[in-house]
């Protein structure tokens, strides 16, 4: 299997536990586990309800990592970022009824104290297509998919332009791609189609759809049609693992864009998107005496000084 240099991170509000063992029970190949706790002394103020809890929990889904982030209520999920699965029959021995049924299954475990942003139902790209936002806010796009089609991970991280970012998907999938074009794999743009009319504040030359891969990972980037904008936000962000300090020192300087947003590795781009710019190493860093608070003090994160 192929390393996933890209983790969606989840803010959760402390909930990460909880909401790892809800996954875990919903979707039918997935896991969870703590993967660091906070520290019991030596925390700021605000996070000394968290002492000794879990601060992040590793989740796994059909080989697709997230990473749940135990904080406060700071951040929350929202739809600009969700996640398409794709549930292709020939991942079901060719049947598109177990498919479907499997579909059906997980649409109904995710919509408990959930809420559809799209009905379950046909659409004229998909036969059986719904949006949820379960009980966390995080949004899902349950899609059974053509055989026909290329071959696509059964999880997409899906990014949503609107507001400020409004009509800049194809701009952000071309930086995006340039951005890490030399990562074993290199990048490239996938299939993109426009509205083809005005549709909410979308227009007529603004994607629909877009698709994007860097390294071995695909993405998704559309403009929003719906008219209600929703924005970017930390709730959640891409999580980049670095290979040393020269990548993050280059990453660092083409993404970041909102010097107030700089913090602890975090950082938001030119778009709004969050992402956290870490070395691969960071959970050995993290164990080292002191590093939490060494941590708390870095905005870009500075290897040597753990």
């Amino acid at each position: 299997m192929t390393q996933q240099r890209i983790v969606p991170n989840i803010w959760c509000n402390g909930t990460a536990e909880e909401a790892g063992a809800f996954y875990a029970a919903a979707f039918e190949n997935a896991r969870f586990e703590v993967e660091g706790r906070y520290p019991t002394e030596g925390l700021p103020d605000f996070q000394q309800r968290f002492a000794g809890q879990a601060v992040t929990v590793a989740l796994t889904i059909s080989g697709t990592r997230f990473t749940l982030i135990n904080a406060g209520d700071e951040f929350h999920p929202n739809p600009s970022i969700s996640f398409m699965l794709n549930f292709d029959p020939l991942l079901f021995d060719g049947s598109e009824e177990q498919a479907r049924a499997s579909l059906d299954r997980l649409w109904a475990r995710l919509s408990e104290g959930g809420t559809a942003l799209m009905p379950l139902g046909e659409y004229p790209f998909s036969r059986h297509y719904g949006w949820i936002q379960d009980r966390y806010g995080v949004s899902w796009q349950l899609m059974l998919t053509d055989p026909a089609g290329d071959p696509r991970p059964f999880i997409i991280p899906a990014l949503m332009f609107d507001g400020e970012a409004q009509d800049r998907a194809a701009e952000a999938a071309d930086f995006y791609v340039s951005l890490f074009a030399d990562w074993p794999g290199g990048s490239e743009v996938g299939s993109r189609a426009p509205y083809g009319a005005p549709t909410g504040k979308a227009s007529a030359e603004a994607l629909a759809f877009g698709e994007f891969r860097i390294g071995e990972q695909w993405f998704m980037a559309s403009d929003n049609g719906s008219g209600v904008d929703h924005g970017f936000s930390c709730g959640v962000s891409l999580e980049v693992h670095c290979a040393g300090q020269a990548e993050i020192d280059r990453l660092w300087e083409a993404l970041s864009a909102v010097p107030e947003a700089e913090a602890c590795g975090w950082l938001a781009d030119r778009f709004g998107v969050s992402w956290q710019i870490v070395p691969e190493n960071m959970g050995e860093l993290m164990e080292r005496p002191e590093a939490w608070q060494r941590l708390m003090g870095m905005k870009r994160i500075v290897i040597a000084e753990f």
